[in-house]
């Protein structure tokens, strides 16, 4: 499940940008551009690029010197098995969402192509990323990641060259928008500030704790190639992630009309399938849907890989490998079910992705950033943080608080946890400390 860590800075890096950058970027995040500015792209382009610059300067090291294969592994060191199982039912819980997102992005294409209602898409996309999951472990998901990188960039570098050339070029385009629409900053106002800091926390800050990333930071060849395959997903994050939005935007001036489907979420493909001949719908399609399964198979994976690591095998220890990786095959399956089923209550990728995040901001966040860099946090304080963080934030969503609901949680997890720690300490990092230090003498360096 992490490729024998044996996987170069390239394609760690690669493969990091192609599972987040899939349904949201390409399909979610066009239309909001279109219709918001900028700003739209903060969540995404914005905050994934700087959660991996964070990622790469403070977290690699000393997760690749722990010789762990999940990120819940790391609770388990540091705090304990029960917090280890309590991180992981709820890494898994937000993966729902996060799948969801892909399948529903998936059926939405299938509705452009075969006019299939989008619940039939759906329950074809499960089957088709359930059968792409099981091709084989990290290693396939990873060399086809990179095949798909590849066709994705080129394929949407060729649609902005043509839509290039049918405006009167994307400078123009950009020099022709409202005043305002390139605005990075918010209005003036308490308010309005700490809402904008929520766009830019929202994955920035709440993704530091992703198994996706870790995973294939876990399974390359050295620390040092670890640190740099984040560097260049990081890279690829921003300077392609925008790419779509500004095909959107060209997409608009020339068929203003097409931002009505699917809340514009389903912009780019209903402009390529309408207006586009057959050579260039195959080019953008296959890009698009390589993204997506790209995405989606890390995204089932991931969970996976933790429901059998961390609750399966973590409790039954003469479990065979056999018997794990069919535990692992069967997670997918259910992975890919529930998340079929979120997509009944709530038709919005955008939606599904930040809901997919929330959670582990504001509960798993400090707990775990305290834990490696603040040597007295304690089992006793991440208990308070993980529970403090998530029961503030629900009551400010039931109270429709103004300012967002996952700033007072994850404000209120960092308050827990310290109170928690200086009130009930313990010496549990003495514990980790050694076992960093022997992970750090096993591991490869390069």
């Amino acid at each position: 499940m992490i490729a024998g860590k044996n996987l170069p800075a390239f394609i760690v890096g690669v493969t990091i940008f192609s599972t987040w950058f899939g349904s949201e970027m390409i399909m979610g995040v066009p239309g909001y551009f279109v219709q918001e500015g900028a700003q739209a792209l903060i969540i995404d382009a914005g905050g994934g690029t700087l959660c991996l610059l964070i990622v790469a300067f403070f977290f690699v090291r000393p997760i690749y010197r722990l010789n762990i294969l999940t990120v819940n592994d790391f609770f388990k060191m540091r705090y304990g098995k029960r917090v280890e199982t309590i991180t992981s039912l709820i890494l898994i819980l937000s993966y729902f969402s996060w799948v969801a997102s892909q399948l529903l992005a998936l059926a939405y294409i299938f509705e452009s192509l075969y006019n299939w209602p989008v619940n039939m898409g759906v329950v074809v996309a499960a089957g088709i990323v359930v059968l792409y999951t099981y091709v084989g472990g990290m290693w396939a998901v990873s060399l086809t990641d990179l095949i798909q990188a590849v066709v994705m960039v080129l394929g949407l570098g060729y649609i902005l060259f043509v839509l290039n050339q049918q405006t009167e070029g994307l400078l123009k385009v950009i020099s022709d928008q409202k005043e305002g629409f390139f605005n990075l900053f918010p209005e003036s106002g308490f308010i309005n500030w700490t809402n904008h800091l929520y766009l830019w926390m929202i994955f920035g800050f709440g993704s530091i704790v992703s198994q996706e990333i870790y995973q294939r930071v876990l399974a390359a060849k050295s620390e040092k190639k670890a640190r740099n395959g984040v560097f260049i997903g990081a890279f690829f994050m921003f300077f392609v992630g925008i790419v779509p939005s500004l095909i959107g935007l060209l997409i608009y001036t020339i068929h203003p009309e097409l931002i009505e489907s699917n809340d514009g979420q389903n912009l780019l493909p209903a402009m390529v399938t309408e207006y586009f001949s057959i050579p260039v719908q195959i080019i953008f399609l296959g890009a698009l849907i390589s993204a997506i399964l790209s995405t989606s198979s890390g995204a089932v994976l991931a969970p996976a890989t933790v429901f059998a690591e961390n609750l399966i095998k973590s409790n039954r220890t003469n479990l065979t490998d056999q018997q794990l990786l069919l535990t692992t095959r069967i997670s997918v399956i259910l992975m890919a079910l529930i998340s079929g089923g979120y997509t009944y209550f709530n038709d919005s990728i955008h939606s599904l992705v930040v809901n997919s995040v929330t959670l582990i901001t504001v509960s798993m966040t400090f707990p775990f950033i305290l834990g490696i860099y603040w040597s007295k946090s304690s089992v006793s304080g991440a208990w308070f943080g993980i529970i403090g963080g998530a029961t503030v934030w629900f009551g400010a969503l039931l109270w429709g608080t103004a300012i967002e609901p996952t700033l007072w949680g994850v404000v209120a997890s960092l308050i827990c946890m310290v109170s928690g720690s200086l009130l009930l300490p313990d010496n549990s990092h003495l514990k980790f400390l050694k076992e960093t230090n022997n992970g750090h003498s096993r591991s490869h360096k390069g």
